[in-house]
């Protein structure tokens, strides 16, 4: 089940993804999540990965370069959050089952691209629309494969039907764990990169402390700075 790529994915869904503002790079961390640094340098790293794979494919995937680090640094806090989510649940992920469920969600996010009528959809594409670097496929699916293995444990032991209310139901429990884990790891963002918006554990740009003067205000979706849990 590709919870968040299907969510993310400029190619499936269409949703944009915030735009962060430019800023030097600083020495330390672009994040912190429980005892982990996200080092500047690995982001660096992946967001090259990343506008590599997007690079093969200019008319499909339009992210700029604050978009793909955001979009970057997001997927790597999301994956530390799942870790813990199944540390919690007791949950372990083996190289097949990742691979398993990696190969079940690029499946379907290409299945839903195809019923759009684009052709030669590929799981790197998929990947780089989602804004995901795609070395760190592995990480997605052990990320899959948590997600798949909760929502079987929620639901007594067996998968829920999809579209059915038990599915709703275990979906919710997930939420909540989800929740609980990204609480537990008391996430920091550096403002350099923006702030993370619980809402859908997204990197966004943080507010200007620019004072406003004059014009009418626009509204906009709240972020959510902390888990609401």
């Amino acid at each position: 089940m590709l919870r968040r790529l299907v969510k993310a994915s400029a190619i499936v869904v269409g949703v944009g993804l915030a735009v962060a503002a430019c800023s030097p790079v600083k020495m330390g961390a672009a994040a912190l999540v429980g005892n982990e640094r996200i080092t500047i340098a690995t982001l660096d790293t992946e967001v090259t990965n990343l506008s590599q794979a997007a690079a093969q494919y200019p008319a499909a995937v339009s992210l700029t370069a604050s978009q793909r680090t955001q979009a970057t640094l997001t997927w790597l806090i999301r994956y530390q959050i799942f870790e813990e989510m199944a540390r919690q649940a007791g949950i372990t992920v083996s190289t097949a089952q990742g691979q398993q469920a990696l190969n079940q969600a690029v499946a379907a996010a290409e299945a839903s691209a195809e019923q759009q009528g684009l052709t030669n959809v590929t799981r790197t594409l998929i990947l780089a629309a989602s804004g995901i670097p795609p070395n760190t496929a592995d990480l997605l699916g052990r990320y899959e494969s948590i997600a798949s293995q909760y929502l079987t444990i929620a639901n007594g032991g067996t998968a829920p039907a999809a579209g059915s209310a038990a599915q709703t139901a275990a979906g919710n429990k997930l939420n909540q764990a989800e929740c609980q884990a990204a609480k537990a790891l008391n996430i920091s963002v550096n403002p350099q990169f923006g702030q993370l918006d619980y809402n859908g554990y997204q990197v966004v740009t943080a507010p200007s402390p620019v004072t406003r003067t004059q014009g009418p205000v626009k509204s906009a979706s709240p972020v959510a700075t902390a888990p609401a849990c």
